[in-house]
């Protein structure tokens, strides 16, 4: 890390955040700003010598900094280094350098790292549906994820930053994350979904999966679950069990599956925590994180025929999305989660992802309202 860390009590956090992004596009530098999931607490990283191209990320060795990964495994992986890293608890600077008190805050250039809007016809999300439940049925898929996106004009007074931190009001247990760099361009989004956390020598993950929508009054232990959402789930089960015997590991604790709360969206959820001293596996973060990645949450089973489907009848380039994102050794631990409910801003418009898990019992006309659910979450937030 290139910055020297300095304490302050009295800063607040908007103020160093605006300072810090306006200040990193003016000199070209890129950067990663995120809220910690359940925790009022945020970081914001400046990536000065701007970012790394890796094959693989070596959680255990990595120096600090945020992970950006694409959702195809042979593509490489995009690394922030923290060469300026702030840490804000409760809307207050607790590390990183104070802003300049003489700085005259001219507007941020946003648009230098938002690409040219490029329209593209992506299949019929129906169709799609249909001809991935034809492959189930052939013997060919267990499961299958088709994607959709959605392009939508932006207001002329859309400010990232206003739409992240609602974003955090809104999604408290949710990794919010706003990137950029001339690599990635710009994103923002919510995911729900953790991938892999390596902390105090214990590895998690998570299978979520299955959709219900959600309102307040609703009684989370009274929520009834049809038998495809319950088998959806129980497949990503599967899939993180699977890999686990991949690498002979058979101490793991497993707690689930539970409703849980996405926004305006219910999932279920399956914890899985080990630890790693007892399983004297210090390396299982990076081991897990090559093998889960894509999970069939957000793929299908099994992989490599569910990728084929996609790569062949998707119709476009995922890029970033459903890939994964994270802090990685960012106050000794690495947190990364399943890049969903994400936007990609371009120039004048932004760019929503949503998909939905097919499976044997699964609707058409039902996935492609999941997907508008989904999406909704960051509708929301565009015209506020």
């Amino acid at each position: 890390m290139i910055s020297t860390e300095s304490k302050s009590t009295d800063i607040q956090e908007k103020k160093v955040v605006q300072y810090a992004i306006e200040r990193a596009l003016q000199q070209g530098h890129s950067f990663s700003l995120w809220k910690t999931p359940g925790l009022n607490e945020k970081y914001l990283i400046i990536s000065q010598r701007g970012v790394h191209h890796l094959e693989e990320i070596n959680l255990e060795e990595s120096e600090a900094g945020f992970v950006f990964a694409p959702f195809l495994p042979t593509k490489k992986k995009i690394f922030f280094p923290a060469d300026v890293l702030y840490r804000f608890e409760n809307g207050v600077l607790t590390v990183g350098p104070a802003p300049d008190p003489t700085y005259e805050h001219p507007v941020a250039p946003w648009s230098q790292y938002c690409r040219q809007l490029v329209i593209v016809i992506s299949p019929d999300y129906k169709q799609l549906v249909e001809l991935g439940l034809h492959k189930i049925e052939s013997g060919n898929l267990e499961k299958i994820v088709p994607s959709r996106f959605k392009d939508i004009n932006l207001p002329q007074n859309f400010d990232p930053l206003k739409a992240f931190d609602q974003l955090c009001e809104k999604h408290p247990m949710a990794l919010v994350s706003l990137v950029s760099s001339p690599e990635t361009g710009t994103w923002l989004g919510a995911t729900p979904e953790l991938l892999v956390s390596v902390a105090d020598n214990k590895f998690k993950t998570v299978a979520l999966a299955g959709t219900l929508p959600y309102s307040p009054e609703i009684n989370l232990k009274s929520v009834a679950w049809t038998q495809k959402e319950i088998e959806e789930q129980a497949l990503v089960c599967r899939y993180i069990i699977n890999c686990f015997k991949k690498i002979r590991l058979r101490e793991y604790d497993e707690h689930g599956p539970k409703t849980t709360v996405a926004g305006n969206v219910m999932h279920l959820k399956t914890d899985y925590e080990v630890d790693m001293v007892a399983t004297n596996f210090p390396q299982l973060g990076s081991v897990m994180l090559k093998l889960l990645h894509p999970t069939s949450a957000v793929c299908g089973m099994p992989l490599e025929n569910a990728l084929s489907f996609l790569n062949e009848h998707e119709g476009y380039d995922r890029e970033f999305y459903s890939g994964y994102l994270g802090p990685v050794n960012v106050k000794k631990e690495s947190i990364i989660y399943v890049n969903l409910r994400c936007m990609q801003l371009f120039k004048n418009a932004v760019r929503i992802y949503a998909g939905a898990g097919v499976t044997a019992d699964s609707v058409s006309e039902l996935e492609w309202n999941e997907t508008e659910m989904k999406m909704l979450n960051l509708q929301t937030i565009i015209n506020q």
